[in-house]
């Protein structure tokens, strides 16, 4: 027998006596790393999708916003002045950046589930002052309540999606959730233009019973904290604030993503009415319009197919140039169609933005106090969407056409940090 071949058969019977020995040996427990579970509970798979899918429902029935349509001729209706509802929207905001931080630190130690079932039921309390609110006083009293709820699920809905969806498939998750939520708001909207017309009161009623048949619905969430977040929850809030905040890039990411929101909010939800006031159209007209607005925001599903294509650069210049484009319309037309046109394209572009925006905010997060985290995002987002608000109205007040050159400058602003965002982003990962 050749030498050569001599050793091959030792070092093969070497191996099989070493892989015999291995395989016999008592395994060294206290050497392996504990497993991190996210659920404690057995049926992990079952209890994500179970969580995703109460949280589609909850989506729609919270969508449900029955006299979206009309909501600030709603409050014109009792009285309020539109310079009044930008200040309780701004005295909301500055509530937001005083309860957001604690909130955080309560969902963080009591549970994501248990906070969403208190801000449920108080959501479903505050749909109720709303209904009966007759003037000033009520309609701040229910955007009070309503600071608190935001406060309290603000990232909560959105850890719960993202610890069961898991990074590779949040941002479609997150576009289904926000489809379900404007689909719920269609829905509503139809039954506004076809049955309710201009009984508002109905509107606000029927919009009470679904918050209430939400509130219900939440109670069948299960926990998702990680099985170890005790360990969590003992980290000093000063940590979690400096964690947060030294990510590269990320305050000024922040501040471009509450312009973009706010620029959207404010134009569809309040100035779009005056302006289709300003163009001669009805509440039938405008119950229409707004129902194939609302069409739009189903788009939300495709956010992650468009910006996996255009790429993080392609998608701000996109997601801050069609808001801007849409503000200048605004602001030099007083015709129907290119104002209803104006509208649609900041819907749109909103859509497909907030899945992905929210996506990246929840990829910046480098504590496990995640819930803490996402409310400090939204603290520096309410400090914004004060300073924006106030301004819109102001303007609005003077002059409609202000307002919107306003949102023109301010998307314009949200492309430089952006960019910048990326730069000192991509600058972190590659050095």
């Amino acid at each position: 027998m050749k030498a050569g071949r001599v050793r091959w058969i030792v070092r093969c019977d070497f191996a099989e006596k070493v892989k015999q020995a291995l395989a016999t040996a008592p395994v060294c427990r206290a050497r392996q790393a504990p497993e991190r579970r996210i659920f404690p509970q057995k049926g992990t798979i079952r209890v994500q999708k179970r969580n995703i899918y109460i949280l589609y429902a909850l989506a729609l029935l919270q969508g449900m916003v029955f006299y979206g349509p009309v909501a600030t001729l709603y409050r014109q209706a009792q009285g309020v002045t539109i310079f009044q509802i930008t200040l309780i929207e701004s005295v909301s905001y500055l509530l937001c950046i005083l309860l957001e931080v604690p909130w955080g630190v309560v969902a963080d130690r009591i549970g994501y589930k248990k906070t969403m079932v208190i801000c449920a039921w108080l959501y479903f309390l505050s749909k109720i002052i709303f209904w009966q609110a007759s003037g000033f006083g009520g309609f701040l009293a229910e955007r009070v309540l309503l600071s608190v709820v935001v406060t309290g699920l603000s990232g909560v809905d959105t850890s719960i999606l993202y610890l069961c969806a898991g990074p590779d498939h949040s941002q479609r998750v997150f576009g289904i959730y926000n489809s379900l939520g404007m689909a719920g708001l269609l829905t509503a909207s139809a039954v506004f233009t076809f049955f309710v017309g201009d009984n508002y009161r109905l509107a606000a009623l029927l919009t009470v019973l679904s918050y209430g048949a939400a509130a219900i619905l939440c109670l069948g969430l299960t926990e998702v904290r990680p099985a170890d977040s005790q360990r969590a929850r003992r980290e000093p809030f000063v940590t979690t604030l400096r964690t947060t905040l030294a990510v590269p890039g990320l305050l000024g990411f922040l501040v471009a993503v509450g312009l973009l929101t706010e620029t959207h909010q404010t134009v569809t939800v309040f100035l779009n009415q005056l302006q289709y006031e300003r163009c001669g159209m009805g509440s039938a007209a405008i119950g229409g319009v707004y129902i194939a607005a609302t069409l739009l925001g189903l788009c939300g599903v495709w956010s992650a197919r468009l910006t996996g294509k255009t790429g993080t650069r392609g998608a701000a210049v996109l997601f801050c140039a069609v808001p801007a484009l849409a503000c200048a319309l605004l602001a030099s037309t007083d015709r129907a169609l290119l104002s209803v046109g104006g509208i649609w394209l900041l819907r749109l572009s909103d859509t497909l933005f907030q899945p992905f925006q929210v996506r990246l905010q929840n990829e910046q997060v480098r504590t496990d106090n995640r819930a803490t985290a996402l409310s400090i995002h939204a603290m520096v987002l309410d400090v914004v969407a004060i300073l924006t608000n106030l301004s819109f109205g102001a303007l609005a007040e003077r002059d409609l056409r202000l307002a919107f050159g306003f949102g023109v400058g301010i998307c314009a602003a949200a492309l430089a940090l952006l960019l910048r965002w990326q730069r000192l982003r991509t600058r972190a990962m590659n050095g």
